[in-house]
């Protein structure tokens, strides 16, 4: 029969291995899961107007969405595209349509 010594022993050589486990789960494996949630959730809310940019590099803004698929009008001349809802990088936030000049210019005039 195997004594208590035996028993810590082995538990001692195991334990390293599940301490290296537990670190890789809460180093690796969940800080992935939460960005892949918050990716999903804004893949999920993008919604008719907004202004998206894809994984090629593509900025436009959404004029329709059915299901997993979204077209974005991508120019002033109009330009659709018909993308899936995985090939979104992100939301732009929306372009000002004026620019201001810096107080610094204006000093250097006068």
């Amino acid at each position: 029969m195997p004594s208590g010594q035996q028993y810590l022993a082995a538990i001692g050589q195991f334990a390293p291995l599940v301490v290296l486990i537990i670190l890789f789960y809460f180093l690796m494996i969940r800080p992935q899961r939460k960005r892949d949630k918050a990716e999903r959730e804004m893949r999920n809310s993008i919604e008719v107007g907004d202004e998206i940019s894809t994984i090629g590099g593509f900025i436009g803004r959404v004029v329709n969405v059915k299901d997993d698929v979204l077209i974005i009008e991508s120019s002033n001349d109009r330009t659709k595209l018909k993308i899936y809802r995985w090939a979104i990088r992100g939301k732009e936030a929306p372009a000002t349509e004026t620019v201001e000049a810096p107080k610094e210019a204006d000093k250097s005039e006068k």
